[in-house]
């Protein structure tokens, strides 16, 4: 079973029926192209591992526990799903059947990207989980997600013409997820364009209408999939009424009311057929035969509405809490925690980046990493990777183990930084400052650890790695006390190394 915003994967086991045990995957830099084991192509075996270590960590325990696992996209310390977030399962190797369900959507709407290669071919999802490219799993659209659905459809026939087929029979939506008009996405920009006009700076949002619809939940004005599949005059009525109220705070915004209202009375009957009760949904698949659960969301943890670099960060909870609250999903069957996070740090848009190197180490990570923003195509900000950010979003999910992906781009290098504590007015501090003004004038602390200048991208074994490398890695467990259990290494699924 596959879900969006929290996605949930389950396989069947032996055992009699008890509750399904989950866990989650963290992303904490920005997304990019990478086909990571979490993400099922053509079955969810890929999202088991084997228990016993091929690559034993010592001096940290193990993170597989659970029977399965909830992986939650937050790729890079700011923005973008899918790479930031992953779950696996600690089951024996087994092809998944009808049995499994990847729910990929808990929080967030379409203003996140996540790319994913599967047998050579790049998918762009934005609203879709990921899982949907495995046929024998089904995928879930959480309640705390927000719908644009015109965006969710011309995502799916972008898909479609790279090789997605049958979609729509493998894609269930919750009825009580928020929907995000058009208007709303026009108020996004118009925002932006007042914050410029009055501050002199804009938060740098992709307008896609994610902020205004929350505002619209947070006021009890929005209205739902479940209202547009009820009676639609009485849905008509409310979306009037919602966009007059947008009309009278803008007065330059334009609605074609009537032509909005036709086009939705169109999508509604055609998503009617994958719309679902998502709470009693979700907790058939978690009571019922044993299954794979694997969560996906959106956004990273720096992006979280209540602990990222607020205001630049997105409008809803994209930090471990957004798997219960935006799929309905008990704290008892969260399981394993994984955080997903880059060999080095990115961000896209405007706010405070301690390590950011505007200069040719910037350059070149950008490069090399192709580090362009999947859903705006911004070109992404780079810097040295933050320990303080990875401890910090350590501290609020509580990970278990890590991925650390885009190893390979540090190959070129012949030293490598990395910060592992700030200094504020010339004294360390154990936090992560919450105000922006406060985070700007910290002072970084670097380590410096020798490159290995070699090129790891053949790389399939923790022996396989230079010396170097490896230090490296150790030396990011051993600062976060939480072991590094995949390293990647490229695109493809074959690239990253799974060390126990």
């Amino acid at each position: 079973m596959v879900g969006r915003s929290c996605g949930v994967a389950t396989q069947r086991q032996g055992g009699g029926q008890r509750p399904t045990k989950l866990a989650l995957t963290l992303s904490l830099s920005p997304g990019h192209s990478t086909a990571l084991p979490w993400l099922p192509p053509r079955s969810l075996q890929l999202l088991s591992g084997h228990s016993m270590p091929a690559q034993p960590t010592p001096h940290l325990p193990s993170a597989c526990g659970g029977p399965t696992r909830v992986t939650l996209g937050e790729e890079r310390a700011w923005r973008s799903r899918g790479s930031n977030a992953g779950g696996h399962t600690c089951l024996p190797r087994r092809t998944a059947g009808a049995g499994s369900l990847t729910p990929g959507g808990e929080r967030g709407g379409n203003n996140a990207g996540h790319t994913v290669v599967v047998d050579g071919k790049e998918y762009d999802f934005h609203l879709l989980p990921s899982g949907i490219i495995n046929t024998k799993a089904v995928s879930f659209i959480g309640n705390g997600v927000v719908i644009h659905l015109p965006g969710l459809f011309e995502e799916a026939e972008k898909n479609e013409k790279k090789g997605l087929k049958d979609w729509e029979k493998r894609l269930i939506i919750s009825d009580r997820a928020h929907l995000v008009f058009d208007f709303h996405q026009a108020v996004d920009g118009l925002q932006e364009v007042q914050r410029q006009a009055q501050e002199g700076k804009n938060i740098g949002t992709t307008k896609k209408g994610i902020g205004p619809t929350y505002s619209s939940k947070a006021a009890r004005t929005g209205l739902r999939i479940c209202d547009l599949l009820s009676d639609f005059d009485e849905f008509s009525s409310r979306f009037k009424n919602l966009a007059h109220q947008h009309q009278s705070m803008f007065p330059t915004l334009e609605i074609d009311i009537e032509g909005q209202l036709k086009r939705l009375k169109g999508f509604a009957e055609r998503i009617r057929p994958m719309v679902r009760d998502g709470v009693y949904f979700m907790y058939e698949a978690l009571h019922g035969p044993p299954k794979k659960i694997l969560v996906e969301g959106a956004n990273a943890a720096l992006l979280d509405i209540d602990f990222g670099t607020y205001p630049f960060v997105t409008s809803s909870n994209c930090t471990v809490g957004g798997v219960c609250t935006g799929l309905g999903i008990p704290p008892q069957n969260i399981g394993d925690v994984y955080g997903v996070v880059k060999a080095y740090t990115t961000r896209v848009g405007i706010g405070a980046f301690p390590t950011e190197q505007i200069n040719e180490i910037g350059d070149l990570l950008q490069t090399r990493g192709h580090e362009w923003g999947v859903t705006t195509g911004r070109k992404r900000r780079c810097g040295w990777l933050d320990l303080m950010i990875l401890r910090y979003a350590h501290m609020v999910n509580g990970f278990t183990a890590l991925a650390l992906t885009k190893l390979d781009i540090l190959d070129v290098l012949g030293e490598v930084k990395v910060g592992v504590s700030y200094k504020l007015n010339g004294k360390r501090i154990p936090y992560f400052p919450a105000n922006q003004e406060m985070l700007q004038k910290v002072e970084v602390e670097y380590e410096t650890l020798p490159g290995w200048k070699a090129d790891t991208t053949g790389a399939r074994r923790w022996e396989d790695l230079p010396p170097q490398a490896q230090n490296y890695i150790r030396f990011v467990e051993n600062h976060v006390g939480v072991a590094v259990k995949w390293v990647g290494v490229g695109k493809s699924r074959e690239s990253m190394i799974q060390l126990f």
